[in-house]
């Protein structure tokens, strides 16, 4: 017997909604709508356009109403720390997007209150400029948006909300925040307090798997799909994404890789000490209670915006799989970037900004596409490896495998450059992760039956 789900993913650059159909454990997917999730400019402010993303949703929905399938279920997952405000009235808000650079310089004033490593010890929380903790308090020095908000939803939570009408404040994605103790999963009265915050503005915390609700009459009339539920999946993307790794064990790292690369390991507790806020990792909210512990890094960012720049100046760039096959062909880069210099976070010209970097350091940036590409690639790679290397101090376990997972696993020259960089087997697959545990949590498929369901490719170091 078949039976099908309806996994909503949102990533920084672009949105899909899949049909995903399980038979006997075995699950097979289909992109039924896909749609771009670009950022609006109002003045200085940058937001996502939340409602336009409703649109395609109930768009991608309407897809599957067409099919007359019985759809079990919906689940939305997104990216982390972004949040709307919701009114008294029920309106949705526009989120603030964490590419604003507005909380440039906020955290530091933020510490002035709760010092930089007493906030670290209370969430376990890398801490970067854009975590909800520092947009909140940056909305506050603004303005009154965050004071007249009855309820503050994150993104795929106010999405469900305006799905179902019903609001929750979802583990995995609440864990990204910095306002939330790991330890007792519950919302940190201090740090409210100094950001800006009321406790009532949340809505009760829920785990993956809980049904959020059903479609509002009105949706489940225009969708064509009636009464379908609503469940609340790893709402996070990489915490679905993880949940996806195809693991014989645990003794195993694992990167996502798309427009960041999510690099860590699973623990069953969250582990929170002075070298872990020296190392600026994080300890984010996992499938199963497990907590993933986890660094940040710049990922397939820096190409995207380097294809955008070219583009704009009318040049033609290949697909993905010939950059790959190109790359590979390429020598190994003389100099490298490290892909989280602030400078790359949201430039205007991204090759311009990584010559000026090499620049500053007495090097000549490539002047071939390929070249600066291959840069990328091997810089991403070397940050791979220094990663890994820490993660080996941390775990209590034998790491034998790095799983490759995301859009960047079907980048064959990404994946052998790391095995070669980590000196670790990396087994590559699959690309759909974050959609695949999506639907595992749906689904109620764990990690052992998922096996069946995949294909992915193994490389070695090459010596």
């Amino acid at each position: 017997m078949t039976k099908h789900y309806l996994a909503v993913d949102l990533g920084a650059t672009s949105g899909r909604v899949i049909l995903a159909s399980v038979t006997d454990g075995t699950i097979s997917q289909e992109t039924l709508h896909r749609f771009p999730t670009p950022l609006v400019q109002e003045g200085e402010k940058y937001y996502w356009d939340i409602h336009n993303l409703f649109d395609n949703i109930v768009e991608g929905l309407g897809v599957a109403g067409k099919r007359g399938l019985a759809i079990e279920s919906i689940g939305i997952d997104t990216w982390g720390v972004d949040f709307a405000p919701v009114a008294a009235d029920g309106s949705v808000g526009m989120p603030r997007s964490y590419r604003d650079p507005y909380t440039t310089g906020v955290p530091e004033k933020f510490f002035g209150t709760i010092p930089r490593a007493e906030l670290y010890d209370r969430t376990g929380i890398q801490i970067m400029n854009f975590n909800s903790v520092f947009q909140i308090y940056a909305q506050n020095l603004e303005g009154d948006v965050i004071r007249n908000a009855e309820t503050l939803l994150f993104m795929p939570d106010a999405l469900s909300y305006m799905l179902t009408g019903n609001k929750v404040c979802e583990y995995t994605i609440l864990s990204t925040s910095a306002l939330m103790d790991p330890r007792t999963k519950t919302l940190d009265a201090k740090i409210l307090s100094v950001c800006g915050a009321r406790e009532d503005q949340f809505a009760p915390i829920v785990y993956p798997g809980h049904v959020v609700g059903t479609l509002k009459d009105e949706i489940a009339d225009k969708t064509g799909l009636g009464a379908v539920k609503v469940v609340a999946v790893a709402g996070h993307d990489t915490g679905s994404a993880v949940a996806a790794v195809p693991a014989k064990d645990s003794h195993f790292a694992y990167l996502s890789s798309g427009t960041w690369s999510l690099m860590g390991i699973e623990t069953k507790e969250p582990v929170i000490n002075e070298k872990m806020a020296s190392l600026n990792y994080t300890n984010e909210g996992g499938v199963g209670g497990t907590t993933r512990l986890l660094k940040n890094i710049t990922g397939m960012w820096l190409v995207e915006q380097c294809i955008k720049a070219w583009k704009a100046e009318g040049k033609t760039i290949p697909g993905w799989g010939e950059i790959a096959e190109r790359t590979m062909a390429l020598p190994a880069s003389e100099h490298l970037i490290d892909p989280d210099e602030p400078a790359f976070a949201s430039p205007t010209d991204m090759p311009r900004a990584i010559a000026a970097n090499l620049a500053e350091r007495g090097f000549e940036a490539p002047t071939d596409e390929m070249a600066m590409i291959r840069l990328i690639y091997d810089s991403l790679a070397a940050k791979y490896a220094q990663t890994l290397d820490k993660l080996k101090e941390i775990a209590s376990f034998p790491i034998d495998t790095l799983h490759i997972i995301g859009g960047g696993s079907q980048n064959s020259c990404v994946c052998q450059l790391t095995a070669d960089a980590c000196g670790i087997t990396v087994v590559a697959g699959p690309g759909e992760g974050t959609a695949l545990g999506n639907v595992m949590i749906q689904a109620g498929i764990s990690r052992p039956e998922l096996l069946k369901s995949v294909e992915t490719k193994t490389y070695k170091p090459i010596k």
